[in-house]
This record gives C-alpha cells, sequence and structure tokens, in this order.
C-alpha cells in the first residue's frame, strides 16, 4: 500500500497586473505519494485546490524546459524533482531570478531570448544551401554533443550573478549556443563573428564562479564555453600580431 505523506508548499504570489498587491507566499498543504514531482503537485493544486496559479509546463519529460523554478533555493525542472528529495515537508516555491514575473511562477523571457537571438543560433552557411545533406563523422558530432544538450530553460540565465548587474550581459546559454556553432563542422561563420561577443557584455563578462554549472539540468557547463572563447579569441590576436593568416 502507497502512504502519502503531507507537505507544506509555500508559492510566491505575484501579478503584475495588479501591481498594487504586493507579492507574497501562499500556502498550501497537500499529500504526497512517493515519486509525486514538484510539477506533478502545482498540477494538483490548481487543478484541485487553486485555480488561479500559474506556472509553465509542457513535456513533464525535462525536454522542453519549461517548468525551470527555483525549488528550496535550488533552481531545477519542476518535472524532474521529486518532493520527498529534499528531506523536509515545507518545500518553497520562487520564480527564476534575473526575469520579471508575470504572474506567480511564470517570468518573462523576453530578455533571455533577446540575448540569445544575438549569437545567430543558427547554421551559418554563405551562398546556396548544400544539394544533399550535410554528414558529420561520429568524431565531429562529439565535439558539440555537450552544446547540443541545451534545452533553452534558463536555468544557468537566473542562476548568473552577472545578469543581475549587468542586464546587457549576454548570459551563459546564449554564449554557450555560440560555442556549439563554432563547434559545428557544418557551420562556416567567419572569424570575426567572434569579435561581437569580445566585449564586457560579451565572454569577458563572466565572473566564472560556475552558477551556470551548478544550476544546468542537463549538464551543458556553459563556463567551458566562454572559456573556450576567451581562448579563440587569443588565438586569433596573436595570430594578427605574428600576421599569420594574411
Amino acid at each position: 500500500m502507497i502512504r502519502a505523506s503531507a507537505y507544506t508548499f509555500k508559492i510566491l504570489r505575484f501579478d503584475r497586473k495588479k501591481p498594487e498587491d504586493r507579492a507574497r507566499f501562499q500556502t498550501y498543504r497537500v499529500r504526497v505519494i512517493p515519486g509525486l514531482t514538484i510539477l506533478g503537485v502545482l498540477n494538483r493544486i490548481r487543478d484541485e485546490i487553486d485555480g488561479t496559479l500559474s506556472f509553465r509546463s509542457s513535456c513533464r519529460s525535462a525536454v522542453c524546459g519549461s517548468c525551470a523554478m527555483v525549488i528550496n533555493g535550488r533552481i531545477d525542472l519542476a518535472c524532474r524533482t521529486q518532493a520527498a528529495s529534499f528531506g523536509t515537508d515545507t518545500i518553497i516555491l520562487e520564480p527564476l531570478p534575473n526575469m520579471e514575473i508575470i504572474k506567480d511562477l511564470v517570468v518573462d523571457m523576453t530578455p533571455f531570448w533577446t540575448m540569445y537571438e544575438k549569437v545567430r543560433p543558427w547554421l551559418d552557411r554563405p551562398g546556396p544551401g548544400p544539394e544533399k545533406e550535410m554528414r558529420q563523422s561520429p568524431e565531429d558530432r562529439a565535439l558539440i554533443d555537450q552544446f547540443v544538450n541545451c534545452i533553452l530553460c534558463a536555468c544557468c540565465y537566473g542562476a548568473c550573478p552577472v545578469i543581475s548587474r549587468d542586464p546587457q550581459y549576454l548570459g551563459p546559454a546564449a554564449l554557450a549556443k555560440l560555442e556549439r556553432f563554432i563547434l559545428d563542422s557544418r557551420d562556416e561563420r567567419p572569424v570575426s563573428a567572434l569579435d561581437e561577443v569580445n566585449n564586457e557584455h560579451g565572454v569577458w563578462g563572466c565572473d566564472t564562479v560556475l552558477k551556470c554549472i551548478e544550476a544546468c539540468p542537463k549538464g551543458v557547463r556553459p563556463t567551458d564555453a566562454i572559456i573556450d572563447l576567451r581562448k579563440r579569441l587569443f588565438v586569433e590576436k596573436a595570430k594578427k600580431l605574428l600576421g599569420i593568416g594574411r
């Protein structure tokens, strides 16, 4: 027989359409069976207790990234986090940091997408497209595997301390995506593409405190990408100084 345990969920509530109502925590008492995820709990609260609660979700399989939030002080996906994993019967849920709250656990991700688009996250191939598919060797594919895993959940963006003080910083997800395409054997973007991130709002803005790595649910390790982009910039500068490649 499966036994359910009672948990207390404290959820930050706020509606930017009603700015006169200050942000507050609302408490819900829910009976939870072993294995139930935070997303499962949120669905129960919305369906059975409070239909006004707002949050994002879609795949329920840690693929779409839409249910990212702060769970007991840790940024993670609600769909892959079990309520019983914290060793406490009180769980606090808050929206992702570094973005404005639209309602409750739903944040405005416009700044995240704006920075993402700046790195041109697609295969850059001047001229007409190929007549056939562009094949990759297993070795070439392995070079980008780490960064292809990004699901654009914005966990790293929410965890990044730089964004909290510099809204113009591209952010870890965008820079990791740039690395993904630079490493891709099918991409032909010019070396000058690196010039666009060669500033304090790009690769040099990172504090390298690894918060993005800690927050990423897919092991992308954005800091690795940023360090590699810095190395590439050093190499290109050295080539220019030595007159190599001219």
